[in-house]
């Protein structure tokens, strides 16, 4: 398979787009575990964790830097880095070894999980077709190594879009696992989440603007070349 393939190109995209999504669903995941770790006898329902405090103080800690480490891995894939694929595969087992680990625990003290079980799977997923990538024939053409950054900026931009619409509705999709007595803790930080999911999504729309002035002058470029 050729790197510059229009089925290579699409899984390069399928591969950046998912990975950015579970970085940014992770360090969301760890941001949304503070109010267990740090105020679990607030709620009759964490009140089970305060024996293990710690314990949930180091989930939020490995959640939030096992995120920025997704999203700065989506951030390589982009841009072709030679260590890119490596990293993505590094924080996507750690996101599953602690993420795992997470679940078993909560199951263990208070019954159920929710949500850390959306997060780890979302990155089992993703592991799993990233594990996909390197069988020989696909990984000839999918090798992120290999590829520009130029064709890689649409999968970005999709990636940040997709990122700015999960921060922007993470208040509802979370609320049935973050109400306690009619308040949906999921909410706030309202005005974070609103504010960066729309920077993200101008950040995405931006680089598709980018890109297509870039196509526009290369094809304008080519033109005028073939009429000389």
């Amino acid at each position: 398979m050729s790197p510059n393939s229009f089925f290579a190109k699409f899984l390069r995209f399928i591969g950046i787009v998912l990975m950015g999504l579970t970085g940014g669903f992770t360090l969301l995941g760890g941001i949304g575990t503070t109010c267990a770790a740090l105020f679990p006898t607030r709620y009759e329902s964490m009140a089970a964790l305060a024996s293990f405090q710690w314990l949930y103080i180091l989930f939020v800690i490995t959640g939030i830097a096992i995120g920025v480490w997704g999203i700065w891995a989506t951030i390589k894939l982009v841009r072709g880095a030679s260590d890119s694929y490596k990293m993505s595969i590094q924080a996507l087992i750690a996101g599953v070894l602690v993420g795992g680990y997470h679940i078993y625990m909560s199951r263990m003290l208070r019954g159920k999980s929710m949500p850390v079980d959306a997060v780890v799977y979302v990155t089992i997923l993703t592991l799993a077709i990233f594990l996909l990538f390197r069988l020989p024939y696909i990984w000839q053409g999918v090798n992120f190594s290999k590829s520009s950054t130029r064709s890689n900026l649409p999968a970005g931009g999709a990636a940040a879009i997709a990122l700015g619409i999960l921060t922007l509705t993470i208040q509802y999709t979370m609320a049935s696992t973050h109400t306690w007595g009619s308040v949906n803790y999921a909410d706030v930080l309202n005005t974070s989440m609103t504010g960066s999911g729309v920077g993200l999504l101008l950040f995405g729309a931006g680089i598709f603007v980018s890109v297509s002035r870039v196509w526009e002058t290369t094809c304008s470029s080519q033109v005028q070349e073939r009429s000389a």
